[in-house]
């Protein structure tokens, strides 16, 4: 979809649809007082006599109303004024949406930031998160389907409009900001949703390559097997092994600063299917069990955003990517393997291996210097259990990088919520046969996955983001939602604007 961002007067708008927004109570915005002072109490009639309310999610589309010049008018329902926050903005304007995409008409104009939201966002913001809504209230996955349905007639262009034209630059700061997280979503679920025959390791290198042909700041390298046997990557080797799907370690590798500015990398879980290997997962929902690279999926759609906002950063990917699935040569409980850091594991549940394969990305992440190291991985059920589909999970060595992340979440509505990592947990990883075990045992799960990572970042600046929870929906949803690619995003946009600053 084409955005643009421009100035006016609602009732003098020449399109297809004008999109307001209406409080809970019949309480105009700013923008649907002009529309209904131009339209002589037009939409304070429709108030008056019940047929339409206000209430959150509620839309109404009107036609050829006197003194506008708009061919449609939307009302939007936004709920309780002061009560208006910004995920109920984002979930009421994708309800505008389908309607703008069923109504037929190619372009409209949201006069829909004027709205006062609780957070108090600036129209930077509220103009991303309008783009943001726009964009995965129009995506479609269509690419494994013969027939391919498309909207009769797609919403094709977007304005955003202002009353006051100082406000136009910001406005397209966040329309930018938007658009470039929205592609980076987009790419992160369509990858997310092809199926594991289609989407193995070599697929994701090959997206990644991709990647490198389209930006020209981005540069890939993929090694194969045999570079990881040279290196000593045993604990990644050793869960590929149950598969005929020769693994890959992704790097990619974004250039926006000078080589004397260390890099922030991203690490994220390439998991392409997992069916638990010799520990085989129950056949109930296994097949969600292809969102298991949501990680990786995510830290590649990250690196697109990133290259797409031309940020002055220097980030690198690595994507540890394999299957894990039963075999005569798949590693067995009890196993102990050698890390590429030279540690070594005893594998007492096969279907722990999330971590094995990051634990040697995660080693071999220390060889760019970096700043700071975020993974991303959808590692443990636990985290589903403690904190739903709402938040993901964020654990770390370093409180300042924590919180940096946690406003990031806040300010996208991408959220994460911080569990302890206390040196306390580390025992329930004791092996007596290795240094330590992939597994602590039933109690506090997520935190003893990320006490196992952490015993591979103890030389850097580190948190951990188990997206468990929040990479996919299952039900009649089922899908995967692209997260944390805003999360991610803004916490770059964020060091971007720090580095502008020093």
């Amino acid at each position: 979809m084409n955005y643009t961002v421009a100035s006016g007067t609602p009732e003098k708008q020449r399109t297809g649809a004008l999109v307001v927004g209406i409080y809970e109570g019949g309480k105009l915005s700013p923008s649907a007082q002009r529309i209904d002072k131009a339209s002589e109490g037009y939409l304070s009639k429709l108030i008056k006599q019940g047929d339409f309310s206000g209430k959150k999610g509620q839309t109404l589309l009107l036609f050829a109303l006197p003194g506008v010049k708009a061919e449609r008018v939307l009302l939007m329902g936004c709920g309780q004024k002061d009560k208006l926050e910004a995920k109920h903005l984002r979930q009421n304007w994708s309800s505008a949406v389908k309607v703008l995409q069923e109504c037929g008409t190619t372009d409209a104009v949201a006069c829909l930031l004027d709205l006062k939201v609780k957070e108090d966002e600036d129209i930077a913001q509220r103009a991303r998160l309008l783009v943001e809504a726009a964009e995965q209230a129009s995506y479609r996955y269509d690419q494994t389907k013969s027939k391919k349905e498309p909207p009769p007639q797609p919403l094709k262009k977007l304005t955003l409009l202002l009353e006051q034209r100082s406000q136009q630059p910001a406005a397209e700061q966040g329309t930018c900001w938007g658009q470039a997280i929205a592609k980076g979503v987009s790419l992160a679920r369509n990858l997310g949703n092809l199926p594991g025959n289609i989407c193995t390791p070599t697929y994701l290198a090959d997206e990644a390559r991709k990647l490198a042909k389209e930006y020209k700041s981005l540069k890939v390298k993929i090694l194969e097997q045999e570079d990881m046997e040279k290196l000593g990557m045993g604990a990644l080797l050793a869960v590929a092994r149950g598969s005929r799907q020769p693994p890959k370690l992704i790097t990619l590798e974004y250039k926006g600063a000078s080589n004397k500015q260390k890099p922030i990398v991203l690490v994220g879980k390439g998991l392409t299917f997992d069916s638990g290997g010799i520990s085989i997962k129950p056949a109930e929902r296994m097949d969600e069990m292809k969102y298991d690279m949501c990680g990786g999926a995510g830290v590649l759609g990250t690196m697109k955003a990133c290259a797409e906002l031309e940020l002055p950063l220097n980030v690198v990917a690595v994507v540890p990517s394999s299957e894990n699935l039963p075999d005569g040569a798949a590693n067995k409980p009890g196993d102990v393997i050698t890390s590429l850091s030279g540690q070594t594991i005893e594998v007492l549940n096969t279907d722990a291996e999330g971590r094995l394969i990051l634990c040697d990305a995660l080693t071999y992440s220390k060889r760019y210097s970096p700043e700071v190291v975020i993974d991303v991985a959808t590692l443990t059920g636990a985290c589903v259990i403690a904190l739903g589909a709402q938040a993901s999970g964020l654990l770390s060595n370093d409180q300042t990088l924590a919180e940096s992340l946690l406003a990031a979440g806040q300010i996208s509505g991408d959220r994460a919520w911080q569990l302890p990592l206390w040196e306390e947990y580390q025992q329930q990883l004791d092996s007596n046969f290795a240094d330590m075990a992939n597994i602590g045992g039933r109690e506090a799960g997520t935190i003893t996955g990320a006490c196992f990572l952490a015993r591979f970042t103890e030389e850097f600046s580190w948190t951990h983001l188990d997206i468990a929870g929040t990479a996919w929906l299952s039900g009649k949803e089922k899908g995967a939602t692209g997260r944390p690619v805003p999360l991610l995003t803004q916490y770059l946009i964020q060091r971007a604007e720090e580095t502008k600053s020093l």
